[in-house]
């Protein structure tokens, strides 16, 4: 070894000694636990941390190459603000609240940002290393499937095993879950009196069935049990169509049947393919389009001359926006970003967005007049200017003057701010007064630019306490705890409805599986389990999908990026939701095959 090495591998020592320390000192600040608790601080754990911190940042500083500026740069951008999402969210989830007064938070920012940018660097480079040997073998030589005949086959045998995997969760839980606005929509349909708070396509679909089949049968059960059965059938069946592509595409068969066991058993999966909320439908439309999205990135050629790829586009991208309203929005977002990256099919990407955005439009307001819905609440829209002009005038009451307070109280009264909560805006929001709001919006937009630019960092932790859930990997959802609804109280977690709503009763068949996915729903038992739990976290999720994004823009993978796009843009308008739930980025669990043959078989995406 010369002299040049040497000192190079000191050097690598000294610079991986001193960042490991540093990042050991400052990792207090982003552990969830009591303030100024000793569990970390004087533990052996710490030492023990301290030293595989060493070792691994050692490690990585001598196999990546320190001159490529450009990966440091996107594992930086990357790192900088997973790391601010960890120390502002363990505030939030603490004390609710980010004091930017704390001068702990930034020191310890951009020590593990470089910490972290470090650690994401190296894992790059290990896996693409993993993967450039494995794209060594032949694609078509290293899978060797059955015959064309059983190939078909299989897909029907993994659409059956999937269905029947979820035949004893159906029977524990009979007739299914029945939540999350189920009740409100079922009595639009009963006593004819609709709005558009719900998507209307749902709301006829969901209250339809369960009329319909109460008028023949005379249960309510059956009419909800009939409900998720269809919904069965329509998500595996939209589970077994994604297998198709990944066999069709030649991946592994450990890879294949991994996601048929994945869609089959994994608990979050199973519960929302068995909830009657739209949010499994609207989850199945958009992993559609995240398909079409993909294969229009590996190949424009062939998808715009394929007409069944352009009418899945069509009717997927209308289906999603049916389902839920912020998917218009996100579908919208995303129109710029296909005409941009399809230059060569410009009039394509254009003819097939304005069928599947026209299309939508024309049967919501369709429905919307034969069915004189009311359109008249502003609510949901608003979720988050209600909410940060309620966490002002809770905590800092002095910045409303008396003709501020005046204004307020015409739409907010004192009782309803009363009722703020941080984790949710459903109490201070369902009591927001529309008419007086119709009346003069300009007024009402005024007082809360005023009340804004007053506290600024009051508007910010209102707007973050609804939304930390959906980027802060280690958020407990627990936003409805104390809360009492038909069958139950919520206590420690939120994390999914479970209950059967009026006017249908849970009969379960198979008590004991009822009772674990009861302890799934509402204790805090997979938090409790470490890795795992991180399956199970809105947050982890979203850093999963954006690791993995960054990944194919420093490999210059940019054909890939176009479902990241969709999810992001999805992700982002339920951010400025009314709370952070596991349902409205049911998309990530249902994505995950797809996300894992993107990367770990990325070779196989170019078959034809």
């Amino acid at each position: 070894m010369n002299e040049k090495t040497k000192n190079n591998n000191r050097k690598i020592s000294a610079a991986a000694l001193i960042l490991a320390t540093a990042a050991t000192l400052c990792f207090p600040q982003i552990l969830n636990g009591e303030e100024n608790s000793l569990t970390f601080t004087n533990s052996i754990f710490a030492v023990l941390l301290w030293g595989m911190c060493f070792y691994t940042v050692k490690r990585f500083l001598e196999i990546i190459d320190l001159s490529d500026r450009r990966g440091f740069r996107i594992s930086g951008i990357f790192a900088f603000f997973f790391t601010m999402a960890m120390l502002f969210g363990v505030r939030l989830d603490r004390i609710e609240n980010v004091d930017f007064k704390d001068i702990r938070l930034w020191i310890s920012l951009p020590v593990l940002t470089v910490f972290f940018a470090v650690l994401v660097r190296g894992v790059w480079d290990l896996l693409d290393k993993g993967l450039q040997k494995r794209a060594q073998k032949s694609v078509t030589g290293s899978i060797k499937w059955p015959l064309q005949v059983r190939e078909q086959r299989t897909d029907i045998i993994s659409f059956i095993v999937i269905f029947l995997c979820w035949l004893p969760v159906f029977l524990a839980v009979y007739p299914g879950f029945f939540v999350y606005d189920a009740q409100d929509e079922y009595v639009q349909v009963a006593t004819r009196m609709f709005s558009t708070h719900h998507p209307l396509v749902h709301v006829l679909l969901l209250g339809g069935i369960i009329c319909g089949v109460h008028k023949l049968l005379g249960s309510y059960n059956m009419g909800i049990a009939c409900y998720v059965m269809i919904q069965m059938l329509c998500v595996s069946g939209s589970f077994a169509f994604l297998l198709s592509y990944f066999r069709k595409k030649k991946v592994s068969r450990v890879v294949y049947f991994a996601g048929v066991f994945y869609f089959a058993l994994f608990p979050v999966v199973v519960m929302f393919a068995l909830c009657s909320a739209k949010d499994a439908l609207f989850a199945v439309m958009l992993l559609l389009l995240l398909l079409c999205l993909l294969q229009m990135g590996l190949d424009g050629e062939s998808f715009f001359a394929s007409k069944r790829w352009r009418f899945l586009f069509v009717v997927s991208a209308a289906g999603m926006m049916l389902f839920r309203n912020n998917g218009l929005y996100a579908f919208l977002l995303m129109i710029p970003v296909l005409v941009f990256s399809r230059k060569s099919h410009r009039r394509s990407v254009w003819l097939c967005a304005v069928c599947a955005v026209v299309g939508c439009l024309l049967i919501n307001t369709g429905l919307k007049v034969v069915f004189h819905a009311d359109d008249s609440e502003n609510q949901e829209i608003l979720t988050v200017p209600i909410q940060q002009l309620a966490r002002t005038y809770k905590y800092t009451p002095e910045v409303f003057d008396e003709e501020d307070t005046k204004i307020l109280h015409e739409i907010l009264s004192e009782d309803t701010l009363r009722m703020y909560n941080a984790r949710l805006s459903d109490p201070v929001k369902v009591r927001f007064d529309n008419e007086a709001f119709q009346k003069d919006k300009s007024r009402y937009a005024w007082l809360w630019m005023k009340i804004g630019f007053r506290k600024p960092l009051s508007y910010f932790n209102a707007w973050w306490m609804t939304s930390y859930g959906f980027w802060y990997p280690d958020a407990v959802v627990n936003v409805y705890g104390g809360n009492t609804v038909f069958t139950f109280t919520y206590q420690d977690s939120s994390y999914f409805g479970y209950e059967v709503e009026e006017p249908g009763a849970r009969d379960s068949k198979i008590p004991w599986l009822d009772e674990i996915y009861r302890r799934m729903s509402l204790e805090i038992w997979k938090e409790k389990v470490p890795v795992l739990s991180m399956l199970f976290s809105m947050g982890a999720m979203f850093w999963l999908y954006a690791f993995c994004f960054a990944y194919f823009v420093y490999r210059r993978k940019y054909h890939m990026l176009l479902p990241f796009f969709m999810l992001f843009f999805v992700w982002l308008t339920v951010i400025f939701g009314p709370t952070y739930l596991p349902r409205y980025v049911l998309m990530f669990w249902f994505a995950l095959p797809l996300l894992a043959v993107m990367v770990l078989e990325e070779e196989r995406m170019y078959v034809v």
